[in-house]
């Protein structure tokens, strides 16, 4: 059948008519499996839709919050302040202050040639340096932390896509190298690294804070949202640090190191009315805020953390214990020609021989032969539980990183050569710190007291070593290492009575001593009948032509002591126009 149609242009066209009713495709039957099959997989898809929506909406609901909340709610730290460090009179040894801290998204920054090297020279690197820094992440890098606040400022102005900045907490440490063994520093993520900053860590840390913020697309705070957790700042710690005798004491140990052309040297003020720790201070020395150059040969706390054998100022506790068993008086004469001892095969010399020294020129000349033969004439034991008991062989109780406990061997495993040359300082080791307070036994009435880097108010209960009498009279043959005569009349100090031991002793290499090497100390007290202050000094391998502690050390146990006493108002104890200065006159040569 067909059926006439038009065409184009109005033609007509015969087109033939299809039967649908007779088409095969369309008169075949369909399995009604296919129809069900295809109903069961609508129903399956809609029920898996419904299981995922009730996952979704009812089973996953927090995790789903979580992470939607993650798009656009942000948790900011609020990080704490550090506690700061401060002397005894409330001034700053170490404290925080905002610093801007400059990171990047790489994968937005865009700079010009000429933006980017400027970038980089304030950022303090070379432009491949700062391309290796932003290859390093795509999200995230820290470009600088902790500038200054000019610097942000001209990198702002350059106006960077990508780069940004946020505020961080920076250490600033006021006196600078004068505290910088006392104080230590911390690392980039305020970690105490050294000092009190080590020591006091959990303490000065403090506790962060947080607060939840909405954010815009672009980074920008909406709105605060739930509850906001103030951060806890660190406990600021007190010390017993003068800042100014530190400053002083410093200076003038960095002046003897320079002028006696010496490796090293370290100063302890104590204050002998609480036994607080006044002064700890040593050469070379470093700047805490810039540790671009720092090397291990600054970092040295040596006052604490280096041992040597104390040579000379062990005399005095050898007279000490003389006096108080009876065994000698002050004016007891003590054999000491023809100028050598010889013990177990070994010669013990004095460097200037006197035929006979009373007990208290022992000490005014220094003598070894002097101190060897009243040394002997106590049992082992006795001479070990004296050093003992002022402290030698034992760690001194600091809350301080690196104090160390020096050596004193039992006395059971001692030889007589030993004993004898342990009388006038070698066979043992010692800090500088631990001879100071060493000291205490005679400034305090015979008393040890231990010692502090903390302000108090009084002292902690002492040890009694020596009767008040015993103390007084060392004290007074102490009085004669700085009159004329003595080996350190450079220790005087104009208006105060003085009182101390000078020491020098051969350096130790390996087995044995370097014939050209010395340390030089002196370690003294004052004033003389009411101590005040005990000060040690002590000048590493001087090599200017002079090495005897009187002359090397003694000069700064002199200002250090002048300048202490005037700080604590402590009113002088003698007539300066009567007072007979001998600061030029020849030192008696002392023995080592």
């Amino acid at each position: 059948m067909s059926a006439l149609r038009p065409g184009p242009r109005g033609a007509a066209v015969s087109v033939r008519s299809v039967n649908y009713a007779t088409s095969p495709l369309l008169a075949s039957k369909t399995p009604p499996w296919r129809s069900r099959f295809l109903v069961a997989l609508v129903g399956v898809g809609f029920t898996a839709l419904l299981a995922r929506a009730a996952y979704v909406q009812i089973i996953g609901t927090d995790f789903f919050q979580q992470q939607g909340e993650k798009r656009y709610v942000h948790t900011l730290q609020m990080p704490a302040s550090r506690g700061r460090i401060l002397d005894r009179n409330g001034a700053l040894l170490a404290t925080s202050v905002a610093a801007p801290s400059v990171w990047a998204i790489p994968k937005d920054f865009e700079a010009s040639p000429a933006q980017k090297a400027q970038l980089a020279k304030l950022l303090g690197m070379g432009v491949s340096d700062l391309d290796k820094r932003l290859a390093e992440n795509n999200n995230f890098v820290w470009l600088r932390r902790q500038l200054d606040d000019e610097t942000w400022e001209q990198i702002k102005a350059l106006n960077l896509k990508g780069v940004h900045q946020v505020s961080e907490f920076k250490r600033r440490y006021p006196e600078g190298e004068a505290a910088a063994h006392v104080v230590g520093f911390t690392g980039m993520e305020q970690t105490g690294q050294e000092g009190i900053e080590l020591a006091f860590q959990r303490e000065l840390q403090g506790k962060n804070g947080s607060r939840e913020v909405v954010k815009d697309r672009l980074g920008r705070v909406i709105e605060d949202v739930g509850q906001q957790l103030d951060p806890v700042n660190g406990r600021d710690i007190a010390l017993s640090i003068d800042a100014k005798v530190q400053f002083f004491a410093y200076q003038r140990i960095r002046d003897a190191v320079v002028d006696n052309k010496a490796k090293a040297g370290s100063v302890v003020v104590i204050d002998v009315q609480t036994g607080e720790v006044l002064a700890l201070a040593n050469y070379p020395s470093y700047d805490p805020g810039d540790r671009s150059k720092l090397t291990g040969n600054q970092l040295r706390n040596r006052a604490l953390t280096d041992t040597f054998e104390p040579g000379s100022t062990m005399k005095p506790f050898i007279i000490g214990q003389s006096l108080e068993t009876g065994r000698v008086r002050p004016d007891t004469p003590v054999v000491t020609g023809p100028g050598t001892l010889v013990v177990s095969g070994t010669a013990i010399r004095d460097a200037h021989p006197h035929p006979v020294l009373t007990v208290s020129e022992v000490i005014q000349k220094s003598s070894n032969i002097g101190s060897a033969r009243l040394a002997m004439q106590m049992p082992p034991k006795e001479m070990w539980e004296l050093y003992s008991s002022v402290g030698f062989g034992q760690k001194p109780q600091l809350k301080f990183p690196g104090a160390v406990t020096g050596r004193l061997r039992p006395w059971k495993s001692w030889k007589p050569i030993e004993q004898a040359t342990m009388a006038y300082g070698y066979g043992l080791s010692a800090s500088l710190l631990q001879i100071a307070q060493a000291y205490t036994a005679f400034a305090r009435d015979g008393e040890v007291i231990p010692v502090s880097m903390f302000k108090q108010d009084a002292p902690l209960p002492g040890t009694r070593v020596f009767k008040v009498q015993t103390a007084q009279q060392v004290r007074k043959m102490l009085q004669l290492v700085t009159a004329p005569g003595g080996t350190a009349p450079q220790a005087q100090v104009i208006g105060y009575s003085t009182g101390g031991k000078s020491g020098t002793a051969h350096k130790q290499e390996g087995r044995g001593y370097a014939s050209n090497k010395y340390r030089s100390w002196f370690v003294g007290l004052a004033p003389v009948d009411k101590p005040r202050v005990i000060v040690a000094v002590m000048v590493d391998e001087p090599t200017n032509g002079q090495y005897f502690g009187g002359a090397v050390a003694g000069p700064v146990f002199s200002q250090v002591v002048q300048q202490t006493l005037r700080l604590k108002g402590v009113e002088p104890d003698l007539d300066v126009k009567t007072q007979i200065v001998t600061k030029a006159v020849p030192a008696e040569p002392e023995s080592f």
